[in-house]
């Protein structure tokens, strides 16, 4: 589990196609501390650490499968490439604080950003989620992109807005993005819940 707090900025350092997809992401966690099979969120995805380094930088390496390849960014609307930047959290631990929301890193499809319009410091981006998830997003939920927790703050059918403060945007990728991207999408935990209680209700 994880909370959509970015806490780095990772850095892919090699890729490398054998069965799956090897990749080697640069970081600052000290990586000491991080434990063989541990998970991180890699721009939203859970990953496991297979190995580990800290020369010349922190390093931690992850095996990418053909149907996450599939049904991220890291395989569609362009791909990971070696250079790029990308949002990391580790596993939420028992007694962390939760600031943003719970978010499994189980990315359920790719939004696709329509436009970005600063607003003061702020920084206002338009998306459009797939037909399929657009019933989960609601005004002022929750919504993970890119790994990052952010509140919802329109919907029109399967469009939504989110707002980026300075701040946000300084810790994260969010201003690597370009109208046209597309981002992981997690819904949230309790909208899957509400709409699947929903559903069993009526069908009793």
């Amino acid at each position: 589990m994880f909370t959509g707090i970015i806490t780095d900025i990772g850095r892919i350092l090699d890729l490398e196609r054998r069965g799956d997809l090897r990749a080697r992401i640069g970081t600052r966690y000290d990586m000491a501390g991080v434990d063989i099979g541990a998970s991180i969120a890699c721009d939203g995805v859970c990953l496991t650490v297979i190995a580990k380094g800290t020369a010349p930088q922190g390093w931690f390496d992850i095996d990418i499968s053909a149907e996450t390849l599939a049904h991220t960014t890291i395989g569609v609307g362009g791909g990971w490439d070696v250079g790029k930047r990308i949002n990391l959290e580790r596993a939420l631990k028992v007694g962390d604080e939760l600031g943003g929301h719970i978010v499994s890193g189980h990315v359920d499809g790719m939004a696709e950003v329509l436009s970005i319009t600063d607003e003061g410091d702020s920084t206002r981006l338009r998306f459009r989620a797939p037909d399929a998830l657009a019933g989960f997003i609601a005004p002022k939920g929750s919504v993970a992109l890119n790994g990052t927790s952010l509140t919802v703050n329109e919907v029109a059918g399967a469009e939504f807005g989110v707002n980026i403060i300075p701040h946000t945007k300084t810790v994260t990728t969010w201003g690597d993005v370009a109208a046209g991207d597309r981002v992981n999408l997690e819904i949230d935990t309790l909208a899957r819940y509400v709409a699947r209680l929903r559903d069993w209700s009526a069908a009793g």
